[in-house]
């Protein structure tokens, strides 16, 4: 009887890694260190080495980190920020929390990011910053981005949440606006065991003023200078990524052999498999294939013990929560019909050729059927 493919395996992930996790969780909790500290100093460092930028700051939640990088921004009530409608709603959260009124534009429909073609029509004279997610481990388009931005002098925040290692043309994603955010849920392709996050960028100011709005608004203890939140990192996480970054390149480099194979497998299937543009190297933190008949797949898959998933089955513009913003179906197609179409399946670094093979078998007597 053929054995359950799970979507996600954590557990084949944190085996071979068991007791170098438990002795570095030990030594934090022999030290006491258990917010902020120096596990998490050496990761910021590491993981800001690995972005190939200056600084990295430590968080409890990717949400946190884009929530105050675009208070380092000063985007606050009435602003604009223009972003899309087709990712995790945390990237719009973190909109909301500053005052400011998320934007949204479509996506394009091979990479399921930002269309920038569609950005600049969307700016007013509120807009203070764009947003684009590195959508799925795949870089958006950001040259034409970056180029908007100029032109209306807008920062860009780049929300690489999915994206760690990602590169466009060459260069790690997370490093070519002015502040990116970065979630180490324990789900991503570099996941703590509990919830993380980071913001990285290149400006020392931005980097000081993060670590004081993450703690309390304070450089000096007991001292205020701004309003700040509890944001901070636990010990325990910085030290278990500290771990895992070590991997993550070996880690990306399995995805990439997974992602390859299925799209050897399924090339000659109805599905839209996705797609890596010329200019971009995807770190395949989710593959997601699309049909219209997404929820009879995901059916049968899941009848033959294969586990999948959805992302993102409705559109932000369309969810209750931002109801208030005014929009309605149909205006962003080809959001809506990824929405309607997107079905993931499993990868991750210790998926097998042959676990990879069976699910491609079983796509295949979905559509003989």
């Amino acid at each position: 009887m053929d054995q359950p493919i799970p979507y996600l395996d954590l557990p084949a992930q944190l085996r071979p890694l068991r007791k170098e996790i438990d002795a570095v969780i030990a030594k934090t909790l022999d030290n006491c260190s258990f917010c902020l500290g120096p596990d998490v100093v050496q990761f910021e460092r590491d993981f800001a080495s690995f972005c190939e930028a200056k600084h990295a700051a430590g968080f409890n939640s990717g949400t946190s980190a884009l929530h105050v990088a675009l208070l380092l921004l000063n985007v606050g009530p009435g602003d604009e920020v223009i972003t899309t409608p087709h990712t995790f709603v945390a990237t719009s959260w973190a909109i909301s929390y500053v005052g400011a009124r998320p934007v949204y534009v479509d996506i394009d429909d091979q990479t399921c990011t930002m269309d920038p073609k569609l950005v600049e029509k969307a700016i007013t004279p509120r807009t203070k910053a764009i947003m684009p997610v590195h959508l799925y481990g795949h870089p958006c388009d950001l040259e034409p981005l970056l180029a908007i931005c100029r032109k209306h002098n807008l920062p860009l925040v780049e929300d690489a949440a999915q994206a760690h290692g990602a590169k466009y043309k060459g260069k790690v994603v997370g490093t070519f606006g002015a502040v990116s955010g970065f979630s180490f849920y324990p789900g991503k392709n570099l996941g703590a065991c509990g919830e993380g996050g980071a913001l990285v960028t290149n400006s020392e100011a931005y980097a000081t003023r993060a670590r004081s709005l993450r703690e309390h608004g304070s450089t000096q203890r007991y001292y205020h200078d701004e309003v700040g939140f509890n944001y901070r990192m636990e010990g325990i996480q910085g030290a278990v990524l500290g771990v895992k970054l070590k991997h993550l390149n070996q880690w990306t480099q399995a995805r990439r052999h997974v992602a390859n194979l299925y799209h050897k497998l399924l090339a000659d299937t109805p599905l839209q498999l996705p797609h890596e543009a010329v200019w971009a190297e995807s770190v395949y933190h989710l593959y997601v294939v699309r049909h219209p008949r997404r929820d009879a797949l995901k059916k049968h898959l899941e009848e033959h013990k294969i586990g999948c998933a959805l992302h993102y089955p409705l559109p932000l513009h369309l969810q209750k929560c931002y109801g208030s913003l005014g929009y309605k179906a149909g205006d962003f197609p080809v959001a809506e019909k990824a929405a309607r179409e997107c079905l993931s399946l499993p990868i991750y670094p210790e998926l097998t050729d042959s676990q990879v093979q069976r699910v491609a078998q079983v796509i295949h007597k979905f559509f003989e059927g």
